[in-house]
């Protein structure tokens, strides 16, 4: 049977910091969900993994044959769908046969069902092109679908794929799942796509510390999960009535020896006690006490180490919850008018035609469609960016908006100091609290945003938006979940869910869609697969 063993492994980033160390892990087949914050380690275990990079220490063992889906498909400008699949050659052999030209060993090599397997990988992804199509021509979702037809087409025993469902639309994520769903061989997919992750047979999740695997797919995980969760709770509440617990044993032993001495003293002023006896009373006393003194210290150190171990655990397993000003929008409160609305980028066509469409009070609306179908040109026009052809815009309220690259944010500032600069009334007291609601606090607050990764660049611009005194009532997203590990994204829906205003959100996530509690939806068309 096939399989992949890794034993003792041990990788660095090429500046020296310790991604994992003597880790030990096997795949036996069965399809298995690679999850963990991004930088952990889960693109270099694959690349690992794939023979690309070699480890610092320990070794991969693997019988069967690979096929590996990167995450960005880089092509030559006269690559085409059939190099990608490497079939180019074998296609030409079927070619000159056709035409009378093939020689006898290339008759005999011929594979006579190769178009038809071709055929069949393209329509199992949902992707309309030739073999002949150039790569240059295709969107990156395309790209992406084609790189997915040619490892069905290769049918390896074991398929490594890194966040496949990045950039595809909704019908691109829909045909990985169900390539995903219908795959008998090994797999291992690294992804932050939690419908993607459903269809696992385990998942994986990769920290600093290792790889702990969890058996069945995402839903199962996460009750496991839930159950650590409680646990951690448990074990904070047991560890702080333990501290209590000392506290208080601590404080009576105080006062039984204050009350002690106190009597003593009375009776040696008496006269009662003679002054050899006391004294040597007092040298037990006080060689007793110090004993005492260090044990309650010693218990008192322990207890309050358990109750931080027990407390930062909690904080890494509890998801986020928070408390926003509101934003005082009334639900009746006209928001956002389009009046047959024409727009586009594109002298020789419009993208948007004709659209109408009204957004009244605290509704979330998610706005979906395939790659091409005006999805960010909508929002460029709503924030102003865009002039209309035809038709009018009209925002009736304050809005802020964070695109896929937050560029909202300098990106040279701290986050502190874009808090201060995007609200320039706030105190050092609210922009404190405010970035800590977002788990931004103390030194944290301090770092510059070039450096931060994509999910806490997003969640700085969220805390920057909505932690002010009045958080504006319109709030416009673009693709927020892209490229964020799932911890991250987990944290921007506990951020939206405390949000009390408008939302118009850009996205293909049907799970985050859920979790922020859209409304309704505005689905635009294209005129073009993407």
């Amino acid at each position: 049977m096939p399989s992949i063993t890794l034993s003792g492994l041990t990788a660095t980033t090429p500046d020296g910091r310790a991604l994992f160390s003597n880790l030990d892990l096997s795949f036996d087949g069965g399809r298995t969900g690679l999850v963990g914050r991004n930088g952990v380690g889960k693109t270099m275990l694959l690349e690992i993994i794939a023979g690309r990079l070699p480890p610092q220490a320990g070794t991969v063992s693997a019988t069967g044959t690979l096929g590996v889906l990167r995450q960005t498909v880089q092509v030559a400008p006269s690559a085409t769908v059939a190099d990608l699949m490497g079939v180019t050659s074998a296609l030409d052999v079927l070619r000159r046969a056709e035409q009378g030209r093939a020689t006898a060993d290339e008759l005999a090599s011929a594979d006579w069902t190769l178009e038809a397997r071709i055929a069949s990988a393209l329509g199992r992804i949902g992707l309309i092109a030739e073999p002949s199509t150039l790569l240059s021509t295709l969107s990156g979702g395309q790209r992406t679908r084609a790189a997915l037809c040619a490892l069905v087409l290769a049918d390896p025993d074991f398929i490594l794929l890194d966040e496949p469902t990045n950039n595809l639309d909704r019908a691109g994520r829909a045909a990985v799942v169900e390539l995903l769903s219908a795959w008998r061989a090994g797999a291992i997919v690294v992804s932050h796509d939690r419908e993607l992750l459903e269809t696992m047979d385990a998942i994986a999740e990769m920290t600093s510390l290792g790889v702990t695997r969890y058996g069945g797919n995402w839903s199962h995980y996460r009750e496991r999960k839930a159950l650590e969760l409680a646990a951690a709770r448990h074990d904070l509440a047991d560890a702080e009535r333990r501290v209590a617990e000392v506290s208080r044993t601590a404080q009576a032993t105080v006062e039984r020896k204050a009350r002690r001495d106190g009597a003593g003293q009375r009776k040696r002023a008496r006269g009662d006690m003679p002054s050899i006896l006391a004294g040597a009373r007092q040298n037990r006393a006080e060689s007793t006490s110090g004993d005492n003194a260090r044990v309650a210290e010693r218990r008192r150190t322990q207890a309050v180490e358990d109750a931080a171990a027990a407390r930062q655990r909690l904080e890494v397993l509890q998801p986020l919850s928070m408390a926003l000003p509101s934003t005082g929008l009334p639900a009746g409160k006209l928001v956002l008018h389009l009046d047959a609305v024409s727009a586009g980028y594109r002298t020789d066509r419009a993208t948007i035609e004709g659209l109408s469409f009204t957004l009244t009070g605290p509704e979330r609306v998610a706005i979906t469609g395939p790659n091409g179908s005006g999805k960010t040109t909508l929002l460029a026009l709503i924030a102003g960016k865009l002039a209309p052809r035809s038709g009018s815009v009209r925002v009736h309220t304050d809005f802020a908006m964070l695109d896929q690259e937050v560029s909202l944010l300098d990106p040279s500032l701290s986050i502190r100091d874009n808090f201060l600069r995007l609200t320039p009334r706030a105190d050092e007291n609210t922009c404190r609290a405010a970035l800590a609601r977002f788990m931004f606090r103390a030194d944290a607050a301090l770092q510059i945003v070039s450096t931060l990764s994509g999910g806490q660049m997003l969640r700085a611009g969220l805390a920057c938006v909505l932690g002010g005194t009045r958080p504006p009532p319109l709030l416009i997203l673009d693709e927020p979940t892209n490229h964020l590990d799932i911890q991250s994204i987990e944290s921007v829906e506990g951020g939206l869910r405390a949000y009390d205003g408008a939302l118009l959100v850009v996205s293909h996530d049907e799970p985050f869609l859920a979790a922020i509690g859209t409304t309704r939806r505005l689905a635009l068309r294209a005129e073009r697969d993407a």
